[in-house]
């Protein structure tokens, strides 16, 4: 079974054998957070035991080809012994921790050695390469010169530090993986198989679509709502993009222009609330904040980043004169929301149990049973012809809602199993109870990559906390930052930025967050800023060249090359690189201290600051610009980012004198034209 044909096939071309093994592995994660009915040891070895099956049945040893079945049991089977173990062996690892035996040995070598080989199948071989020199320090790092030396640890250290306990490979990325990132995931894919995405692009295209440059605000608006229930970058490119980059050279944009406002607005659906991607999950639980405050501190910059991509789109529709789709031929977006409108129930209360203070462990649970609830419950409502009867069926199912969290969790999975029963008995009930089997394999498809990502990071975590090498590499960060921020910031940017060429998103942030944040903090960045500004580029990590992952998924869909599209999505992404830095030296943008006037002034500030340089990189605004027109407003909105005595001031002074000189000329150069 090539990897085309095992985690990217459709389920229903799966493996009997796979198909079940990933149907338990989302079973066991919902039972898990529901019940409670292991410890978070188990519960996290559990979810690691699952990945590495998976992973060994799917992913063959190199290339595309088919993996040989005996050895990936084998190997499958050994990742998912390392959970039994763990389980079985509980109270006793607890009672002799720190003194191993051999049986010990051998099963965290074994369980090391998998995550790596795991990591190397899905991901390539950068982040096993990395990780492999942070292992490398934990043994040999007594040996190096200066600072870096540390005290020396033997490998049953390393070991025990790594592969028991809670600071390794079963660290905090693996509990967040194994609770909040896969009930959410699962909460997205049972939406998606429901019709989600349809809504949302109708929704788009109905509001946009006949617009000027329609094509492309379809894609940055549904984009942004897809953010809001996958929180995944590649995914929503591989998604949207299917239907928006062709539209979009349908009607004019040049290839690596399509593909970069695709990449770009999929890439912010992580920095989207209220849902975010799962570093904002990792983020939260790892700084120990409420997710509510991740989410207030995002909503601002998410705002201004698709305000920016909504922006430049505008003006290269402008400057290339491409018109939108003719009216008749979009959906009507109220008829969109008129059709599917129930499945917005789930992510509305999800969203209130998030900003009503709750755990993302509760509101993932009952969001993701909610969601159950209404599929179900809709497919027989939409089955009864009978007006009056389907009435009181919403009734009924509102009641049930309303009351939902006083229902005990067994009560509510009581209810998802009689809705099953009567749709098995139904026409067409079976079509969505498959739709449901579907979305629970799906997720955990989708969980793969994330879950193997965060075991294997927590090499560096171990290894890390083991040796407090963070202090001193966070040390020399200080040194340099004691005289200029602005240069830390940008040694900070560098490093999220070359990381990102060979990591995902989640291992930068948790690498770069262990050793840059602490210093930004030291050197007077509020905690959430100095992280989320290392969130931020790690995202803009997948847009630049020379690896730019999301471009190069948009790139066989636009047909162009994803080098091409990924020079295309840096100017468009702008806002990404701007606002950062401009939240480090006024927070208020991520309101994080000052006054509602101070945000708004900066929420102000900001905006005009983009406008300015989207126009800039677009090359028009009213008209083509010439090239001091182009320095001159470049100049104003670098002034306004930068936080000097009086800069803010100039900043303003030099947009006005842009603006009313352009608007000037744009004026007068129309009688002349029409003449």
């Amino acid at each position: 079974m090539s990897e085309s044909q095992g985690l990217h096939a459709s389920p229903s071309e799966w493996p009997r054998a796979l198909f079940y093994v990933a149907l338990l592995f989302s079973i066991y994660q919902i039972v898990t957070a529901a019940f409670h009915p292991v410890s978070s040891q188990v519960l996290r070895a559990g979810h690691v035991g699952f990945l590495l099956l998976l992973v060994f049945l799917c992913y063959p040893a190199r290339g595309n080809g088919k993996p040989f079945q005996p050895v990936a049991w084998v190997l499958g089977l050994a990742g998912f012994a390392t959970f039994f173990y763990q389980w079985y062996f509980e109270a006793d690892l607890i009672q002799r921790s720190g003194d191993m035996t051999t049986t010990d040995m051998v099963v965290g070598l074994t369980l090391i050695v998998l995550v790596f080989e795991a990591a190397r199948r899905v991901m390539g071989i950068a982040l096993p390469i990395i990780c492999g020199l942070f292992l490398a320090y934990g043994l040999l790092g007594e040996y190096l010169p200066g600072d870096l030396a540390h005290r020396g640890y033997y490998l049953d250290q390393i070991v025990n530090q790594l592969s028991f306990g809670t600071e390794g490979l079963y660290g905090t990325p693996t509990y967040v993986s194994a609770t909040y990132i896969f009930l959410f995931i699962l909460f997205g894919s049972f939406l998606e198989q429901a019709g989600m995405i349809k809504l949302f692009t109708d929704f788009a295209m109905g509001l946009f679509g006949h617009k000027l440059g329609g094509p492309a605000k379809v894609s940055v608006v549904s984009s942004a709502l897809m953010g809001t229930i996958t929180g995944s970058g590649v995914a929503n490119v591989v998604t949207t993009g299917q239907f928006t980059i062709p539209l979009m050279k349908r009607f004019g944009y040049r290839p690596a222009f399509a593909g970069g406002v695709e990449a770009t607005s999929s890439m912010g659906s992580q920095i989207m609330p209220p849902v975010m991607g799962a570093v904002a999950f990792i983020m939260a639980e790892t700084i120990n904040v409420p997710f509510v405050e991740i989410a207030k501190a995002a909503l601002i910059p998410a705002l201004l980043y698709f305000g920016s991509v909504f922006w430049m789109v505008h003006l290269e529709a402008k400057r290339a004169g491409l018109k939108g789709l003719p009216k008749d031929e979009c959906p009507s977006a109220w008829t969109a929301v008129k059709e599917r409108w129930y499945l917005l129930i789930p992510l509305v209360v999800l969203v209130w149990l998030l900003f009503s203070g709750r755990t993302p462990m509760f509101a993932g649970t009952i969001g993701l049973s909610l969601t159950a609830i209404v599929i179900l419950g809709s497919a027989i409502i939409l089955k009864v012809s009978n007006f009056a009867l389907r009435i009181a069926f919403w009734i009924a199912l509102g009641l049930l809602c309303a009351g939902f969290f006083q229902l005990g969790i067994g009560v509510i999975f009581g209810v998802i199993a009689v809705l099953v029963a009567v749709c098995w008995f139904i026409k067409g009930g079976r079509d969505t109870l498959t739709i449901c089997l579907h979305a629970l394999v799906e997720g955990a498809r989708h969980a793969v990559p994330v879950g193997i990502a965060c075991a294997l990071v927590g090499v560096i975590i171990g290894i890390v906390s083991l040796t407090g090498v963070a202090s001193t590499f966070a040390g020399y960060i200080l040194a340099i930052g004691r005289d200029n921020l602005f240069l830390s910031l940008i040694l900070t940017m560098l490093t999220c930025l070359v990381l990102g060429m060979g990591i995902p998103t989640i291992p930068n942030y948790i690498i770069t967050s262990s050793i840059a944040a602490p210093a930004l903090l030291d050197l007077g960045v509020p905690l959430i800023v100095s992280h989320m500004f290392v969130f931020y580029f790690g995202i803009m990590a997948d847009l630049t060249p020379p690896v730019a992952l999301a471009c190069f998924a948009a790139a066989p869909i636009a047909k162009e090359r994803g080098l091409k599209i990924s020079m295309w999505a840096i100017r468009i992404a702008i806002a990404g690189f701007i606002v950062p830095f401009m939240a480090v030296y006024n927070p208020a943008l991520m309101m994080q201290g000052g006054d509602w006037g101070a945000t708004l002034y900066m929420l102000f500030k900001a905006a005009f600051a983009i406008g300015l340089w989207g126009a800039v990189f677009t090359g028009y605004l009213q008209r083509p610009m010439a090239l001091w027109e182009k320095l001159l407003a470049f100049a104003a909105g670098a002034a306004m980012i930068m936080s000097l005595p009086i800069s803010d001031e100039i900043g303003f002074a030099l947009g006005a004198l842009f603006l009313i000189q352009h608007f000037w000329r744009a004026r007068r150069s129309v009688p002349a034209a029409t003449a």
